[in-house]
């Protein structure tokens, strides 16, 4: 391979990683926002919560991406460059399924903490800010550890509309050697190694954050954590 080819790939893995982080952050903005929305006392919030999470949810990341990138400027008059597109897309599509995973760890909290806050005559925002957060975020980091491996994946889809990640990058680099075997092999090869390094990072914060309240990071997954994956969705193809 050239140095020019080279160069191509390594643009399209700093490509990857940029919209990695972009839609992972607004990705988990929207996860604790509507999350929270999805166990609020008006029926009205839980609604507009719900119907959010069910139409982001049920609608295709790849659709999704065609429909801000091309709709979008035809409806509201917004062209969105490839980068932003691809991270509205991304970061609602798979915030929906984070929204699933932080209202599951916030209703997983003892309803003796809870009381214990109304007791001392906690606001809400207390009662969230101090109680139910600090016990909730360290379980909530397994599976979004998972969704942050399937957003790796889905950041390929955007390929489709001619942004250069690596997926875009790899295809070309691929037509130009004609050389399918040994371009698509580095390109799983790449992928796996991002995904192994969100992993180390994510097993990192998960410890960190559980040492904060006194727990210890669970060894492996355990059937609890497989039951959370099958209730919220995550772990299964989102495209």
């Amino acid at each position: 391979m050239t140095t020019g080819l080279c160069e191509l790939v390594l643009k399209g893995v700093w490509t990857t990683v940029q919209l990695l982080v972009f839609s992972a952050l607004l990705a988990a903005a929207v996860s604790f926002v509507v999350g929270v929305a999805r166990t609020h006392r008006l029926w009205i919030v839980r609604f507009l919560a719900g119907f959010y999470t069910e139409v982001f949810r049920g609608t295709s990341a790849l659709i999704m991406i065609f429909w801000v990138y091309f709709v979008l400027p035809i409806s509201f008059g917004w062209q969105l460059v490839p980068m932003w597109a691809g991270t509205l897309a991304l970061g609602l599509t798979y915030g929906a399924y984070g929204s699933e995973i932080v209202r599951g760890a916030l209703s997983a909290v003892d309803p003796a903490q809870k009381e214990g806050g109304i007791a001392l005559s906690f606001t809400p925002w207390q009662r969230l800010r101090l109680i139910l957060l600090p016990q909730a975020v360290p379980e909530m980091i397994p599976p979004f550890s998972n969704l942050l491996i399937e957003l790796l994946k889905g950041t390929a889809l955007v390929s489709i509309i001619g942004m250069s990640d690596l997926a875009f990058s790899g295809n070309l680099v691929r037509l130009a050697l004609q050389e399918s075997q040994e371009i698509y092999t580095y390109l799983l090869v790449i992928y796996f190694v991002i995904a192994f390094a969100l992993t180390r990072l994510m097993r990192g914060l998960e410890k960190k954050l559980k040492s904060g309240v006194g727990k210890e990071p669970e060894r492996g997954v355990t059937a609890h954590e497989l039951k959370r994956a099958e209730t919220t969705g995550v772990g299964g193809g989102v495209a």
